[in-house]
C-alpha cells in the first residue's frame, strides 16, 4: 500500500460535478464534519447534491448520518460506506472496531454481479504461549480501503476525518452500544485501559447518552489519515500496535500484520424469478446461508452453513468460492445440525443516487473482541477465530435488467442469514416486514420500481426493535 492514497478516477462522476470539483467539495465538507456546528451531534450543512442523494440503513445512527452527509456532498456509495465503517469503529466498537473485520458486497450499474471484499478477522499465524487473550489481525481499515479503492471516487484519507472527529470530540453512547456494554460489564471493567475508556466514575460502564471520548483512537485515526492506512500494517503505527497487542496478551506479530490481507472475490450469484442476486461468498459463508434461505422462503440458512463448514473441516485456506457456487447452482444444498453460539455482528447498506450499492457485515468475533485495548493506539482488539466460531456475515444485492432493485444485510448471531434473507425478500417486494421476535436485526434499501422509474419509491429500512437509522434526504442547511 502507498503511504498516501490519492483521488482515483476509475469511477466517472455522474452528479453534475467534475471529478476534481467533486473531490474538492467533499474534502472541504469532511474537514468540518461534526465540528463546524459545534458538537458531535451536528453534521455537514449546505449539501452539494440537492434532492435525492441515496439511502443509508445501519445499526448505529451517527455512523449512518455520516454516510448520508458524504452522499450529500457528492461522494458515491463506496465512499459513504467506507466512512460509515470507520465511524462504527468509534461509535460501535463492541462490534466494529479497527481490531476486527468483516465483508462487503459492492455493485455499480454496468456490472453483472459486482465484487465481494472479504476481510474476515484471522488469528496469529503462530500460536503464542504467552497470549492469554489471542487477538485477531485488524483488517477493518484494510478491507474498507480495498473496497473504496476499487469503487470509490475520493481520497480515502478524507473519509477518515469524520471518525477521527467522533473519537476526539466524543460521541453520545447509542442504544446498541449501551446494551452491549451492559451485557459484558464485568469483563470490560476488569481491564484498566478498557475501564478508562468505557467506564464512569461510579464504577459502572457508560450508559446511553453518556459521552464516549477516545482520544488515543483519534490519534491512531489521524496517523492513518496522514501516513495512510498502510501505516497500521507496516509503519510506525504498526510497531506501536504490536507492542500494545503483546502487552494485552493478544499474541500477534508484525508478520501477521504484513501477511493477512483482504481479498476481492466474485460473489455468489442466483437468478430467481427474473432477478439477479449477488451474495457474500465464503469465507463469509453467511452469504451462502442467506442465499439458501432466500430460495427456501427465509429459513434454513444456519443448517446449510453448518453442513458447509463440516465439509470444509481440514481444508484450511483452500476453501473455494467456486465450490460454494457450484453447490448453490446445483440446488442440492445439504443441511447439517445447529451451529454453536455465534459471535455478534453489525450490518449496513448504502445506495447512492446512481444505484451504486455497498452492503457490509462486520464483527469482532465476540462482543468487544478480547475485551482489551492495544496500548496507546486505543484500538479494541478483536478475538481470534481460533478461540471463537466464525460469525455469520450475510449481505445480498438484487438487480433486474441491469438496474438496482434492493439490498439487505443483517446481524443476529445464528439467525443472521435467515434474517437477511427475509429482509431481502421484503426489500424486493417493496414492503416493510413485520418483525416481532428473534434476535436478528436487518437493514435494507429498496427501489422496487428501479431508480429510473423515479426516486420517490426508494426507501431504506432498519429493524424497529433495534437502535438503527435509515436515512436518505440531504441535510438541511443551518
Amino acid at each position: 500500500m502507498a503511504a498516501r492514497f490519492k483521488k482515483h478516477r476509475s469511477v466517472p462522476s455522474r452528479t453534475g460535478l467534475s471529478g476534481r470539483a467533486r473531490a474538492a467539495a467533499l474534502a472541504l465538507a469532511l474537514t468540518s464534519t461534526l465540528a463546524a456546528c459545534g458538537g458531535p451531534d451536528q453534521h455537514v450543512s449546505q449539501p452539494v447534491v440537492s434532492g435525492f442523494v441515496g439511502e443509508v440503513a445501519a445499526d448505529e445512527p451517527r455512523a449512518a448520518l455520516i454516510a448520508r452527509d458524504i452522499l450529500a456532498k457528492g461522494g458515491n456509495a463506496a465512499d459513504a460506506a467506507a466512512a460509515l465503517g470507520l465511524a462504527l469503529s468509534v461509535s460501535l466498537p463492541s462490534r466494529a472496531s479497527l481490531g476486527g473485520g468483516g465483508a462487503c458486497l459492492a455493485w455499480r450499474p454496468g456490472e453483472s454481479a459486482g465484487q465481494a471484499f472479504v476481510f474476515v478477522p484471522q488469528g496469529a499465524s503462530q500460536p503464542d504461549a504467552k497470549a492469554d487473550r489471542p487477538a485477531s489481525v485488524p483488517l477493518l481499515a484494510r478491507g474498507l480501503f480495498l473496497m473504496q479503492m476499487r469503487y470509490g471516487s475520493v481520497d480515502f484519507a478524507d473519509l477518515i476525518v469524520p471518525a477521527r472527529d467522533l473519537a476526539s470530540h466524543g460521541v453520545p453512547v447509542g442504544g446498541l452500544l449501551a446494551a452491549d456494554m451492559a451485557a459484558v460489564q464485568s469483563s470490560l471493567l476488569a481491564d484498566d485501559k478498557v475501564r478508562a475508556v468505557f467506564g464512569n466514575d461510579s464504577g459502572h460502564v457508560l450508559a446511553a447518552d453518556d459521552i464516549l471520548v477516545q482520544t488515543r483512537l483519534a490519534g491512531a485515526l489521524e496517523r492513518m489519515r496522514i501516513a495512510g492506512v498502510g501505516d497500521l500494517y507496516t509503519g510506525a503505527l504498526a510497531q506501536t500496535f504490536i507492542e500494545g497487542v503483546q502487552a494485552a496478551g493478544g499474541g500477534l506479530s508484525s508478520a501477521d500484520l504484513r501477511g493477512d490481507v483482504p481479498v476481492a472475490e466474485p460473489p455468489l450469484t442466483v437468478h430467481a424469478r427474473g432477478l439477479d442476486i449477488s451474495f457474500l461468498p465464503p469465507p463469509a459463508d453467511g452469504g451462502l446461508g442467506m442465499a439458501a434461505a432466500y430460495l427456501a422462503g427465509g429459513r434454513g440458512g444456519e443448517r446449510v452453513v453448518a453442513a458447509w463448514r463440516a465439509r470444509q473441516t481440514g481444508k484450511g485456506s483452500s476453501v473455494s468460492v467456486a465450490d460454494a457456487q457450484a453447490l448453490l447452482s446445483s440446488g442440492s444444498l445439504s443441511s447439517g445440525g445447529a451451529l454453536p453460539a455465534l459471535p455478534a455482528s453489525t450490518s449496513f447498506v448504502v445506495t447512492d443516487r446512481q444505484g451504486q450499492t455497498v452492503a457490509c457485515a462486520l464483527s469482532m468475533n465476540n462482543l468487544f473482541g478480547t475485551g482489551r485495548i492495544a496500548g496507546s493506539t486505543g484500538i479494541v482488539l478483536g478475538a481470534s477465530p481460533a478461540q471463537r466460531p466464525q460469525p455469520l456475515l450475510a449481505a445480498g444485492i438484487v438487480r433486474q435488467g441491469g438496474e438496482f432493485r434492493a439490498a439487505a444485510a443483517a446481524a443476529g448471531q445464528n439467525v443472521a442469514a435467515d434474517t437477511a434473507a427475509i429482509a431481502l425478500q421484503a426489500a424486493v417486494a417493496g414492503v416493510r416486514p413485520q418483525v416481532t421476535n428473534g434476535n436478528g436485526r436487518a437493514n435494507f434499501v429498496s427501489c422496487p420500481g428501479g431508480l429510473s422509474s423515479g426516486t420517490g419509491r426508494c426507501f431504506g429500512w432498519t429493524d424497529p426493535r433495534g437502535s438503527g437509522l435509515a436515512v436518505g434526504s440531504a441535510p438541511v442547511a443551518h
